[in-house]
């Protein structure tokens, strides 16, 4: 059952603050990652506290770097059932886990992060980790 709203609209604001578009529904996700050309930063939100703790804001951080994704797109694990389910469709070869991030070139899974990989791991810890993915992944910023 999905926690209430005005409890999550926090966490949700949480990434469309830097610039995340949130899919809300399968023909979201599937419009988000088939029509992107170049990468696509899909985050897998949750009410859990190391998405809280450290994953929201490792990635504020990493997308500050001279590289990063094209778009960003958040779905959040636990309240959008649906689209976090389409979502995780095409994360081929992994588990669902939440929280997570992908980055999705041309709609073709590229980099994957799980939540082991996530958890007792701190921001800055995961913003190093996500630069160097961005580095290798994506295109510098022109700013």
């Amino acid at each position: 059952m999905p926690y209430p709203e005005m409890m999550v609209a926090p966490m949700r604001d949480d990434l469309v603050r830097v610039g995340f578009s949130e899919l809300r529904t399968p023909q979201d996700v599937d419009t988000a990652i088939e029509s992107q050309e170049g990468t696509l930063l899909v985050v897998v939100n949750s009410i859990c506290g190391c998405a809280a703790g450290s994953l929201r804001p490792a990635v504020a951080m990493a997308l500050q770097g001279e590289s990063r994704p094209d778009a960003l797109a958040t779905v959040f694990a636990g309240q959008d059932l649906e689209a976090t389910e389409r979502a995780r469709e095409y994360f081929t070869g992994y588990p669902p886990s939440s929280p997570s991030l992908a980055i999705m070139r041309e709609g073709q899974l590229i980099y994957m992060m799980e939540r082991h990989e996530i958890e007792g791991r701190s921001p800055y810890e995961l913003a190093d980790r996500l630069q160097a993915a961005f580095a290798e992944h994506c295109k510098e910023t022109s700013d």
